[in-house]
């Protein structure tokens, strides 16, 4: 892991604190949100809602390893309050299972957290509403018995629907205006950081 470059000077601190400094808008909620998805390379499309909204993004990669849910089970067994699990995945037979033994292992890992899990992508009912394209579902797989004659891959999504679905989700449990209550104080702190950088400054040329 490379090591963060050291700062050259107070201000040089407190200035990249003033760039990246963010009020936690969790810490007095009665849930934790997380959200999942099946694919790696559409982590960057909904990446800057879950993190404008400070909420964990997990990528699985289809079927998560027993490490990665062992230490996603620990976290949330830690919790005093319930936690909300959105899955995004594809809808095909491998992409819709691997969300079902996502919950089931984390059920079984975490036995005495409340859990709620919800897949919000692709279900049969966004791919009849968006009127995504489809493609055959594979006779190859063997989860494809009883599945359905067709698959829909979690790409079909616009990204702008993508990103609506996720801040929806999560706004169920962040109200928007305790969001622009927190934003507007981030930015308020952030702003004093910035004029105590300038402060020091203006010492310094004294």
């Amino acid at each position: 892991m490379a090591k963060e470059a050291p700062h050259v000077s107070v201000e040089d601190a407190l200035q990249a604190t003033a760039a990246f400094y963010r009020k936690s808008l969790w810490t007095n909620a009665d849930s934790y949100v997380e959200i999942w998805m099946e694919k790696d390379a559409l982590a960057g499309v909904i990446l800057p809602v879950t993190s404008m909204y400070d909420v964990p993004l997990m990528v699985a990669r289809g079927y998560a390893s027993l490490s990665f849910l062992y230490s996603a089970a620990e976290a949330i067994s830690e919790l005093v309050v319930p936690t909300y699990i959105y899955h995004l995945g594809d809808f095909d037979p491998s992409g819709v299972n691997a969300g079902e033994k996502i919950e089931e292992t984390l059920r079984e890992l975490a036995p005495d957290a409340e859990i709620a899990f919800e897949r919000i992508a692709v279900t049969p009912e966004q791919i009849a509403d968006w009127d995504l394209p489809t493609r055959p579902t594979k006779a190859s797989d063997t989860r494809s018995k009883n599945f359905g004659e067709i698959s829909v891959e979690l790409d079909a999504i616009e990204p702008n629907q993508l990103r609506e679905l996720v801040q929806g989700v999560i706004e169920r449990h962040l109200p928007p205006e305790q969001f622009k209550i927190l934003k507007a104080a981030e930015e308020s702190e952030r702003d004093i950081i910035t004029r105590l950088v300038a402060k020091i400054a203006r010492k310094r040329l004294r």
